[in-house]
């Protein structure tokens, strides 16, 4: 048995920690333990054991306090993963490897009150002297050779003593109103206290995923299109090979994509395999999963940060202790302890959400690459308007790939039209959210009962609040960013750091009463077309009315059922609804996105314009698209009208050479960070030194400048862009860094290194 081993902490140091391991417990790489750190206790993973400190930390020797497993959490799979993590992304182990497992136990020190063998001696004593003893009253205990004279027991006291050696031990929380009666017999060497680590109740029973398939021999509900069982057949013959592939499945909206995936699976389960699937919004997952229940039964889990910690400890046993093959979730379920992984299946494998915004900064689909290539499995990615990068890899021969270029049953893409709001205005005078154009459609799908989807990625009611005397906005007092003004809650609102005020009647800087709203949200367009239709029925799907458990399902269960006539929306409604009766996409404001300072902003406005497009007409009836736009002639807004991913990946690919971005080059953002001004400012002067020296052919180092939120959550910021041509050299640079930082001693958490970003701000 090891007598040390080495535990990943989560913690901001790049180190192990090293603990002895008492003769009362067992331990292996992998296994959750309890230790003592500082005057905590902490949560953290095995990582390493020995049977001498040979090779282990030298940290000071402390011994475990508990061991929360009997067996290990992480596979040894799992456990290579988190190093090349950590590795890849700079970050400690420790982190990445408490991101691999459900939330952490809660632990807490439990105090039991239990007899002594001095007190069951006392008992059995007390016993003996009855006359005719009861065998409900009396347990049994230990046998005594010899039973030495022990006083008298009275009657208060015997009971309790009988309820301790019945039950083996009562919380003492249980016995607060006895608390003098325990101290007595504490005293009198009768009863003691143990105290033992709880780490909540891993065995608690949840109801989950346990009715039968559907469709037993997984029966065919249809058959496949030619270019959807030609997509399944490269799927196919990749699995057979046994050994790591990607498959890019670019295929048009409506053009079958999530089929393909059900059949990839049924291949899988028959060879007593697993596979994994990763959608990229937790509004998606409730309607996946329904679906894939109803073909796979009890051998699916649902894995997302919207479940109770209680119900994601379930869901990922299930996976641990090999009840279910089938894996769907969000980013995080990139680690299901999933045995003998064959299918990886990263579905709208181009969206931002894969990306961790905190420690540590992974890529969900870059992570499930990784994971598939050390299983050997096979990954499906699948999209309609794949990333530019993953594109590339595709027409590089780095990836397979297969397009599906028309939808199920050769149903029409819808028509789009694009509506120029400068001449809108120019034209009628007046500004207004809802174009003519959007309205005489809008109440033609309601006299003939269709359904109809508003787009507008902003949510609240107005966008920020302007003093017409001084000009002046009202800022966060946190972030360095306008305050959203919430007009069903009267409250101004940071969507950054969560700060809240109350809408002022006069201006804070100059006391004017002339306040002014500017901008729309998709509160105020819920509220437009209520007054404009008011016979409609509206509802409306982003973050704020998504609050609380299954609000957003709820909310989409109501649009599916047709309780609701219009659904307005942010970015939720764009991606992976299929229902039949949305005939008309209406989108407001279509170039919010374009002004983001941000490399992958015309990108982004592409996806989501064709994504949102493309609920439209899914069914059998004709669908249509109305974007509206005051910039017609962007080339992102162009391409998306017309559904024209190659006319879009040509200029976006121009553009990227010319500047250097990826796929042409790799990218990492360093970002410098501190409560203090001028402490923040003194750091980055000393980094922006150290990186002077780090310039060499090949690396461009583009900095520092403030961030464009220069202050975010009381923090001020500055960053610098690092582009390397090559993933060496980039790291080398990144690794100096944080090297520095190190020697310079920089706060733990004043300098974050974000690898493959994808976001500036």
């Amino acid at each position: 048995m090891p007598e040390y081993c080495e535990v990943a902490l989560p913690v901001p140091l790049d180190q192990f920690f090293t603990y002895s391991v008492p003769d009362s417990l067992a331990v292996q790489p992998g296994m959750r333990v309890i230790v003592p750190f500082g005057a905590r206790q902490l949560s953290g993973v095995v990582v390493r054991c020995g049977t001498s400190l040979a090779g282990l930390g030298t940290t000071a020797i402390k011994p475990l306090k508990a061991v929360l497993d009997s067996e290990p959490a992480l596979s040894p799979e799992l456990l290579r993963l988190a190093r090349w993590l950590a590795d890849y992304y700079l970050v400690p182990q420790g982190e990445v490897l408490a991101a691999m497992l459900p939330p952490k136990p809660s632990v807490r020190r439990k105090t039991t009150v239990v007899l002594t063998p001095e007190g069951q001696r006392a008992l059995l004593s007390a016993a003996s002297a009855d006359s005719v003893p009861s065998a409900d009253s009396v347990p049994a205990v230990p046998s005594v050779a010899a039973v030495p004279s022990v006083p008298a027991v009275p009657a208060e006291e015997r009971k309790l003593m009988e309820r301790l050696a019945k039950r083996g031990g009562i919380r003492r929380e249980s016995l607060r109103d006895l608390g003098p009666l325990v101290q007595k017999l504490r005293r009198r060497g009768w009863l003691a206290l143990e105290h033992t680590m709880d780490s909540g109740s891993p065995g608690h029973k949840l109801p989950v995923w346990e009715q039968e398939a559907v469709l037993p021999q997984f029966a065919m509900p249809f058959e496949l299109s030619a270019r959807q069982t030609e997509a399944l057949a490269t799927v196919r013959r990749q699995m057979e090979t046994g050994s790591f592939g990607v498959v890019l499945i670019h295929g048009v909206t409506g053009s079958g994509k999530t089929e393909i995936y059900m059949r990839a699976i049924e291949m899988v389960l028959p060879q007593d395999r697993s596979a994994l699937m990763l959608v990229p919004e937790i509004a998606l997952t409730p309607a996946v999963a329904e679906l894939f229940v109803s073909r796979f039964g009890s051998r699916v889990s649902v894995m997302h940060s919207g479940l109770s910690d209680i119900e994601r400890e379930a869901q990922w046993r299930r996976a641990r202790e090999g009840r279910s093959q089938i894996v769907i979730g969000t980013r995080s379920a990139v680690f299901a302890p999933l045995d003998r992984l064959a299918l990886v299946i990263v579905d709208e494998e181009q969206d931002g959400s894969y990306k961790q915004d905190d420690a540590p900064r992974y890529n969900g689909r870059d992570v499930a690459i990784v994971r598939a290539r050390e299983a050997g499995a096979t990954v499906v990615l699948g999209s309609a308007t794949p990333a530019i990068e993953t594109r590339y890899n595709a027409e590089t021969g780095k990836y397979q790939l297969v397009e599906i270029e028309s939808r199920i049953e050769d149903r029409p893409m819808p028509e789009t039209t694009v509506v120029d709001m400068r001449q809108e205005f120019a034209e009628t005078g007046r500004q207004h959210y809802l174009s003519r154009r959007l309205e005489e459609d809008l109440a033609l799908r309601l006299e003939q009962r269709e359904q109809a989807l508003i787009l507008l990625n902003r949510r609240g009611y107005s966008a920020f609040v302007l003093c017409r005397s001084c000009g002046k906005t009202i800022e966060c007092e946190n972030c360095s960013i306008v305050l959203t003004h919430h007009r069903r809650t009267a409250s101004l609102l940071c969507h950054y750091c969560g700060f809240e005020r109350p809408v002022p009647r006069f201006c804070p800087q100059c006391a004017s009463e002339h306040l002014y709203f500017v901008g729309e949200g998709s509160e105020k367009i819920e509220e437009a077309l209520h007054r404009r239709f008011p016979e409609a029925r509206i509802g409306r799907l982003d973050r704020d009315t998504a609050r609380g458990r299954g609000r957003a399902g709820a909310i989409l269960a109501a649009f599916r059922s047709h309780e609701l006539d219009i659904l307005v929306g942010t970015q939720m409604i764009a991606k992976g609804h299929d229902i039949h009766l949305v005939t008309l996409v209406g989108v407001i404001s279509a170039d919010i996105g374009l002004a983001h300072p941000d490399f992958r902003s015309a990108e982004r406005t592409f996806q989501l314009l064709t994504q949102v497009a493309g609920r439209a007409g899914r069914g059998t009836l004709p669908g249509e698209v109305v974007i509206q736009t005051y910039y017609p002639d962007h080339y992102a807004i162009r391409a998306a009208a017309a559904q024209d991913y190659a006319q879009f990946n040509q200029q976006e690919l121009r553009f990227r050479k010319l500047m250097h971005y990826p796929p042409f080059t790799v990218l990492a953002n360093i970002l410098v960070k501190s409560q203090s001004a001028e402490t923040a400012a003194k750091l980055t002067g000393q980094l922006a030194r150290h990186l002077e020296s780090q310039q060499r052919p090949g690396v461009k180092i583009l900095g520092p400048a403030a961030a464009p939120i220069h202050r975010l959550k009381k923090d001020y910021r500055y960053q610098f862009l690092i582009k390397a041509s090559g993933r060496r050299l980039l790291r080398e640079v990144l690794v100096s860094c944080r090297d520095f930082a190190r020697a310079e001693n920089f706060p733990a958490a004043s300098l974050i290194i974000d690898v493959d970003p994808q976001s500036l701000l």
